[in-house]
């Protein structure tokens, strides 16, 4: 097995809080680094963290935020398999977000490029996994 050249003391799995946004803003130019438009604004982060915090989480590695994953729980009648991203979370908006509904629907998730290949990002979906235990969630789309 290769072994990767960033060594690693701490790996923790939080909570998102509006305070990390720097430092997220920072992970997500070198994710998005093609030059696409794909940054989440400081307003989108807050809404998301206020309508459902317990869905907005980020990796942090030895104190800096190397992934982020976003979520919100949509129900399944309205959403189907048929959808658009656009539709299911509102143009970004996420007035679709309900927290009667019964899926988790994962609307983000990155890793930094040079903390890929750490197994960082299935930490997140294992997290993703247990909400839905704890929160009784029939799924977890995408």
């Amino acid at each position: 097995m290769e072994q990767h050249p960033i060594k690693i003391n701490k790996v923790q799995i939080r909570n998102l809080q509006i305070e990390d946004y720097v430092q997220l803003s920072q992970s997500f130019t070198r994710v998005y680094s093609d030059g696409s438009d794909v940054f989440w604004t400081r307003e989108q982060i807050q809404k998301l963290i206020k309508i459902f915090p317990e869905g907005q989480i980020v990796t942090v590695v030895d104190d800096k935020i190397v992934g982020c994953a976003l979520s919100i729980i949509v129900d399944y009648d309205k959403v189907k398999n048929d959808h658009t991203y656009a539709q299911v979370t509102g143009k970004e908006t996420f007035n679709t977000h309900n927290p009667k509904g019964n899926i988790l629907y994962g609307i983000e998730v990155f890793i930094h490029p040079g903390y890929r290949g750490l197994r960082l990002a299935r930490r997140m979906y294992e997290y993703r996994k247990e909400l839905c235990e704890t929160l009784n969630l029939k799924a977890i789309m995408f």
